[in-house]
C-alpha cells in the first residue's frame, strides 16, 4: 500500500459505514408499516368523497401515510 497513508484508509471505511447506514436506515424507513394501509384506505375514501379524482387521491394519501409511517418509525411529530 505505498502511497496510501492510514488517514486515508480511515475516512474510506467511514465513509462506507456512513452509505451502508443510510441505505439500511432508508429501507426500514421505506417499508410500510401496519397502520399505512387503514390510513391510506381511510384517506382515498375522505379525498374521493370531497370530489378528487382517483390519481390525485392516490398520491396525495401515499406521500402523507407513508410519511406518517416513517415518522412513527422513527419517533417523531409531523407539523400538520
Amino acid at each position: 500500500m505505498a502511497g496510501v497513508n492510514k488517514q486515508q484508509v480511515a475516512a474510506t471505511l467511514l465513509m462506507f459505514m456512513v452509505v451502508a447506514t443510510v441505505v439500511k436506515v432508508s429501507e426500514a424507513v421505506m417499508e410500510p408499516g401496519p397502520q399505512y394501509k387503514p390510513c391510506y384506505e381511510h384517506c382515498v375514501e375522505q379525498c374521493k368523497g370531497d370530489g378528487n379524482g382517483d390519481t390525485f387521491c392516490e398520491m396525495k394519501c401515499d406521500s402523507d401515510c407513508m410519511a406518517k409511517d416513517a415518522a412513527t418509525k422513527l419517533n417523531i411529530t409531523l407539523n400538520n
